[in-house]
């Protein structure tokens, strides 16, 4: 049985372009605070990068600090301060928020203070995107990066977050891009590295993959890849709707990433339906990937209005460049199969 990957959003796969990168990396021995010529090749690594990066996300002139990913990059970007939220942010930005803020049945979220608030740019289980107020304080760009063709200096935002992981880059390895001259106190204190804002020896390997990941999305998104996605995506989306009708399609009426699919089978719970779907030969989630293993309703899907047995019932399908057609046709037919058997059950 060949299996299909479809949870992009959890994790892409690691691209070569990146892979590459890393492996001449390894060969590095220098720091990149060490002045001799081991150390400056180390440092015009991590510069490169930087320079990848922002050529890739719209960043000239921002700053791009490097850490260990967006859980990292909110508590640096946000920490020590309470914004303004929705419940639709990831668990890493709603750990530093007010969840004040309202959200609509479409997961739109209305800020009325953007210098004191965050807003994500997209969502990483229903695909739903933002329109950020000019001043934002920060958006969790983490699923837009690299999916979309999107300018951190036209953002409106002050901070934004990026993980490598999730447009595949390596994992363990993010970024905070801000404007230039923003105050951004450090919370890893140490040696001053990057810019003062987040000591320890720099992960040159990650680094590396990073800079090449942001380098090779930005190429497919040139080249209209994730237009190609998107096509797929609603291939998928009419065939569940055709053979499933009880079944909610959750923010579809909403401009959305282009790979992301969220729907809702009241009764049928969504742990149970990845469990038989990876039996079946397919990856898919319930929900973000740091929430797995949780068995309670979605946040997300509740803030939009849904009752508890719906947002149980909510699974997420994330297609990535190298999803075919074919693929989401045979995941189609494997989960309405098992979709008709649990509908008979309930009748």
């Amino acid at each position: 049985m060949t299996r299909v990957y479809l949870d992009h959003n959890a994790t892409a796969p690691l691209r070569p372009e990146a892979r590459d990168a890393m492996i001449a990396a390894m060969d590095l021995c220098g720091n990149p605070s060490s002045v001799h010529a081991e150390g400056r090749a180390a440092k015009a690594l991590v510069e490169k990068a930087r320079g990848q990066i922002a050529a890739a996300f719209g960043a000239d002139g921002a700053d791009i600090v490097f850490t260990s990913g967006s859980t990292e990059g909110a508590s640096l970007a946000i920490g020590g301060r309470k914004l303004h939220g929705a419940p639709v942010e990831h668990d890493a930005v709603r750990a530093w928020t007010h969840e004040d803020l309202s959200v609509s049945p479409t997961g739109e979220v209305t800020v009325t203070d953007p210098a004191n608030s965050t807003l994500q740019l997209a969502n990483s289980e229903t695909g739903v995107l933002q329109k950020l107020p000019d001043g934002l304080a920060v958006t969790d760009a983490t699923q837009a990066f690299g999916k979309l063709p999107i300018s951190f200096n036209w953002m409106g935002a002050t901070m934004a977050l990026a993980s490598a992981h999730k447009f595949g880059g390596p994992k363990g390895i993010g970024a905070v891009l801000l404007k230039r001259g923003t105050d951004l106190p450090a919370q890893i204190r140490g040696g001053g590295q990057e810019m003062g804002r987040r000591s320890g020896t720099e992960n040159i390997i990650g680094i590396a993959g990073f800079g090449a990941a942001a380098e090779a999305a930005a190429k497919d998104l040139a080249e209209g890849v994730w237009e190609r996605v998107s096509e797929i995506r609603i291939i998928l989306e009419k065939a569940l709707a055709a053979e499933a009708p009880q079944t909610i399609l959750v923010g579809n009426e909403a401009a959305r990433l282009p790979n992301t699919l969220c729907f809702a089978t009241p009764g049928w719970k969504g742990e149970t339906q990845v469990m038989q779907m990876d039996l079946a030969g397919f990856a898919i989630s319930a929900g973000s990937a740091c929430s797995s293993g949780k068995v309670r309703a979605s946040a997300v899907l509740t803030a939009m209005g849904y009752d508890e047995e719906t947002a149980q019932g909510a699974v997420r399908v994330s297609l990535g460049p190298e999803t075919t057609e074919t693929d989401v046709l045979r995941f189609a037919e494997a989960w309405c199969a098992k979709e008709k058997k649990h509908r008979a059950r309930r009748a």
